[in-house]
């Protein structure tokens, strides 16, 4: 996210643990859903807003469009051009954040409670008469393609997009959000315009507030801020269906280190067992250096500084995915440690020592996520595109603590597969080619 957060705003304290976080269920008056965490010991509101679907909403042959929307939600609205509007903003010591990925678009909004009804007037007509003035597309465009120019340079950057693309094909999910230079140039002001309507609309919001306001101020706040919006949006794409089967996808480039993407198919986050996936992923591969990866293809074998696994899982597909980078001499055997690590978990689990400490540690550290204001309007508003009840910030923990070594086991055999696994390496690696 993009904020611009003023001096003042990083007195803000904490809020205490999650479990001590009171979550209030609003309702506004026309409808509007939110959730809210009063806190007035400081005159300061965090708004977290999401729109579902974000850039896979992109109509058919206009791929760039809701990002190059995006980038121009703070470039002028109203009456006001984009200096204008940044004036009005930074007089506010307010601060707007706009973002995309493929499942949803973010704003971000900070405020004092003196400027609120101003601040809130101003995100209101960015959300609802953005003006798209012909030299802030030129401009904002020109961004984006310095962005996709850089991107093509990047060994990382081009290993993701290349596994996406394979994995994904012509679902969304297997291009940029960015679009290509072709399809970013070839936008018209109409596109951005009918881009903005695709997604910005109230079937698909949820918001979260935290600070000094009380549940009654907010209804009436949503009702003004979201004012105009259309009552529906484009239709949701559908799943995007997994196409890579396990091996090596080699990608020339010119460097002295290859980087390798490497992915299978993963575990949705609302299935019973994602905890005891999370905990997997956790000894397996996410858990800096105590985590196996590291330890057996960085601290004993010294093929690279870096080397991790995530799940991912999206609104229509859900994958586990990793990253590792290696001198082209030795990215094959790194590859190769990767792939016995990941049978070896497969076919054994993980061990009561590895479990006791990776649930120390994600217990321990949840808490610490909770460390400001914005930060908990963010991990709210998250949990509501998630589906996940007000509870979930009580019973978490007790989540992760629930999971048995026999939970992983089964979990391990049944989600991760060796042979499934595909690598997609950038650079110049030595005894490595395509298997495809």
């Amino acid at each position: 996210m993009r904020f611009v957060f003023a001096g003042l705003f990083s007195l803000i304290l904490a809020l205490p643990a999650a479990a001590a976080v009171d979550v209030q269920q609003v309702r506004s008056p026309s409808g509007i859903d939110a959730w809210l965490v009063e806190s007035h010991d400081i005159p300061f509101v965090a708004l977290e807003i999401r729109f579902k679907g974000g850039a896979s909403l992109d109509a058919p042959g206009k791929r760039g469009a809701i990002n190059l929307m995006t980038g121009l939600l703070e470039e002028g609205a109203g009456a006001l051009n984009a200096r204008e509007f940044a004036t009005a903003r930074d007089a506010l010591a307010a601060s707007f954040g706009f973002d995309v990925n493929d499942d949803a678009l973010s704003v971000s909004a900070k405020f004092l409670t003196e400027n609120r009804d101003a601040a809130i007037d101003l995100l209101h007509q960015a959300l609802v008469a953005p003006r798209f003035d012909p030299d802030a597309i030129e401009r904002v465009r020109g961004q984006i393609a310095m962005a996709i120019r850089s991107e093509a340079t990047d060994p990382g950057k081009i290993a993701g997009r290349k596994f996406n693309a394979m994995a994904f094909g012509d679902h969304p999910y297997g291009t940029s959000e960015n679009g290509t230079l072709d399809s970013l140039a070839a936008l018209t002001r109409d596109d951005i315009l009918s881009a903005k309507d695709s997604v910005i609309a109230r079937d698909r919001l949820y918001v979260a507030a935290v600070g000094d306001i009380t549940a009654d101020d907010l209804g009436q706040l949503l009702d003004r801020l979201f004012a105009g919006l259309p009552a529906t949006g484009a239709a949701m794409p559908g799943p995007a269906d997994y196409q890579l089967h396990g091996g090596v996808t080699v990608v020339p480039f010119d460097t002295p280190q290859s980087v390798a993407v490497f992915g299978q198919p993963g575990i949705d986050q609302d299935n019973p067992d994602f905890f005891a996936a999370y905990v997997l992923n956790a000894v397996l591969g996410s858990g800096g250096f105590s985590s196996r990866l590291m330890r057996e293809v960085r601290e004993k074998r010294g093929l690279t500084y870096g080397v991790y696994s995530y799940l991912y899982p999206m609104d229509h597909a859900a994958l586990i995915l990793g990253q590792v980078a290696s001198g082209n001499g030795r990215i094959a055997e790194a590859i190769e440690v990767i792939r016995a690590e990941w049978q070896q978990a497969q076919a054994q689990g993980i061990t009561e020592t590895e479990l006791e400490a990776v649930k120390t540690y994600l217990t321990g550290a949840y808490p610490l996520r909770f460390d400001g204001n914005g930060n908990i309007a963010d991990i709210l508003v998250g949990m509501q595109l998630q589906g996940k009840g007000v509870d979930y910030l009580v019973h978490r923990n007790d989540m992760i603590n629930a999971v048995t070594l026999e939970d992983v086991s089964r979990v391990a055999a049944r989600l991760l597969n060796a042979e499934a696994l595909h690598f997609v390496v950038v650079g110049k690696p030595e005894g490595l080619s395509s298997t495809n």
